[in-house]
């Protein structure tokens, strides 16, 4: 990709090495590869490529959510509306839903749909500049259903144009099936840990 980018503000590293802003900012790109970052008074006459004038919008660097969960099953827009109307989270767990409610729809989900289901979540991220998604498993709370989280997780790179760094979180909650922590961290937690290194499923 070859051009150049002018915007009304640039956010980028200064002189100084710091992070910050640049009025009247400009960044030209060459193979792919940034070449120039700065004001567009300094640009250099050679830039090669198609010119983008961004009006008043601000460039920055491609955005980074380091904390998601957009891989799951279902949604919990019911519970959304029952904290408006006061209920406390305890109450909401009470009612069937938080965490024990989104792992059931995961567990009844099949890999593939909910890689469908988390696309749509990355597109809107995407359309606001997120180029580096890291993505938690925890929705599972089985070593089955937490590998398979991962898995579409990991496949979301080959669908869109981002980066996913993948984190196992089974400790999210404890599972219906359990009612003892330890046992929970010690047959599910760790072993499944070890087997999402071992397939090459976790950063």
């Amino acid at each position: 990709m070859d051009g150049v980018l002018f915007g009304s503000t640039l956010a980028t590293m200064t002189d100084s090495g710091r992070y910050g802003l640049v009025d009247n900012g400009a960044v030209a790109f060459q193979d792919g590869t940034i070449t120039f970052a700065g004001q567009a008074a300094d640009l250099p006459g050679d830039a090669p490529g198609p010119r983008h004038d961004f009006g008043d919008r601000l460039i920055t660097p491609g955005l980074v959510d380091c904390h998601t969960h957009i891989v799951h099953g279902g949604n919990r827009a019911g519970e959304f509306e029952m904290r408006l109307e006061g209920a406390s989270y305890e109450q909401v767990q009470k009612a069937g839903g938080g965490i024990l409610s989104t792992m059931r729809a995961t567990r009844e989900a099949s890999e593939d749909a909910l890689l469908a289901s988390a696309l749509p979540r990355v597109d809107h991220l995407l359309a606001e500049g997120v180029t580096s998604l890291e993505i938690k498993s925890g929705y599972g709370l089985s070593i089955a259903h937490e590998l398979k989280m991962l898995r579409a997780a990991r496949r979301i790179e080959d669908e869109r144009p981002v980066r996913v760094v993948t984190s196992y979180l089974a400790a999210h909650a404890l599972p219906p099936e359990y009612t003892d922590n330890d046992l929970y961290i010690d047959e599910v937690v760790l072993p499944g840990l070890d087997q999402a290194a071992e397939e090459g499923l976790v950063d």
